[in-house]
């Protein structure tokens, strides 16, 4: 949809799209300074592959201090990668031998599965609901573990669902888990800083999980750093660790040096931006959420995290037909559930101006009043 929205723009079409999951802000000017200065102070070789040490500590020391973690890590546990999306993809590539089956609850970002079958593994995805604000739930966990199952996926706060798993419902999920000790635990906590009116616990939080537990983070979306490709990996795992740092030594040796130092600053320094941008966030939520609620056939739970809204459709179509029908007749690109495995549903993207959001919404509504 986003591919397609260009090609639109291109043609002279005022599109606005709502189908990126990325920041619309500038980097901090303290973190576009350190890569500055990183490249007239000649950071630019070759690198040690699991990433420069003072990043590696920065990050065990910022999810020890934010995360309201009961996991002491350190600097010897992480892992810095090209983007989020590469740790994840170590993580599964080391943990996932060919017939090993996955649980993923859906809706899911849409490279979970696909990273799974990549490894060879089966996902097993486990449709969540509406009712229970999209979050899994203990009973369909002990319904989807089997002897086969290597590693269960979760992802709080939620792409693309927004929504946030609160710390009752983690312990039921980890009151299971501990019956199934060789189960790794994946925790995808990406958006862990932009939360509303709540916060995201870590699965750090649960001490019993440290010898499975591997947790996803990087700099993309709290410090608007999407293009700089940084994110890592935290676990107290030292054979699981070696090994994703072997595939990786073989993958691409190391995350970009200029990028590192950057991160560095962005984990190390103020976290006020983080904070500002949290907050513009918060305001266009509450103004998308406002105008959702006006348009007939939508149906939603308010996001509680992230910066999407990802409405029920199915009064008015599958979610395929709907994000088809706003790109040709609204011109405002949304992405369809289909692809997060949730045919019902389609994703706004609310990390644009307030502008936009209002504009968008505009044309959402006059196109489904029809």
């Amino acid at each position: 949809m986003a591919a397609r929205a260009k090609e639109m723009k291109a043609a002279g079409i005022d599109v606005i799209s709502m189908s990126l999951g990325e920041p619309d802000m500038d980097t901090p000017e303290h973190i576009r300074r350190a890569a500055q200065e990183a490249i007239d102070n000649h950071w630019s070789h070759y690198g040690p592959v699991p990433g420069i040490p003072s990043l590696r500590a920065a990050v065990a020391a910022q999810h020890n201090s934010n995360h309201q973690s009961s996991i002491t890590f350190t600097a010897d546990d992480v892992l810095v990668s090209v983007g989020a999306k590469m740790a994840i993809y170590n993580a599964i590539q080391t943990g996932i031998n060919p017939g090993d089956e996955v649980v993923i609850p859906v809706p899911s970002w849409v490279s979970y599965s696909e990273m799974v079958k990549l490894a060879g593994g089966k996902a097993v995805t486990v449709a969540t609901t509406y009712e229970e604000d999209y979050c899994l739930t203990a009973e369909q966990l002990r319904a989807a573990l089997t002897p086969k199952t290597r590693m269960i996926i979760l992802c709080s706060p939620n792409n693309p669902t927004g929504s946030v798993y609160s710390p009752e419902r983690l312990a039921e999920l980890v009151a299971v888990l501990r019956e199934f000790p060789e189960v790794i635990v994946l925790s995808d906590e990406i958006y862990s800083c932009l939360t509303y009116g709540c916060e995201a616990l870590s699965m750090a939080a649960f001490p019993e999980l440290a010898d499975r537990l591997v947790i996803i983070n990087g700099v993309s979306k709290a410090y608007a750093m999407t293009g700089y490709r940084v994110g890592w990996l935290l676990t107290k795992n030292k054979a699981f660790l070696a090994g994703c740092i072997r595939l990786q030594g073989q993958q691409l040796t190391c995350a970009t040096m200029v990028a590192q130092k950057a991160a560095e600053a962005a984990m190390s320094g103020s976290q006020e931006c983080v904070e500002q941008m949290r907050q513009v966030f918060a305001e266009r939520r509450e103004l998308i959420c406002k105008l959702a609620a006006q348009i007939p056939g939508f149906k939603f739970r308010e996001p509680k995290g992230a910066f999407y809204l990802f409405p029920d459709v199915s009064a008015i179509g599958t979610g395929d037909e709907v994000a088809e029908r706003l790109l040709d007749q609204a011109h405002v690109a949304v992405v369809s559930g289909s692809a997060f495995g949730c045919s019902e549903c389609i994703r706004l993207s609310y990390a644009i101006s307030t502008a936009e959001i209002e504009e968008a919404m505009k044309r959402i509504s006059a196109i489904l009043a029809v």
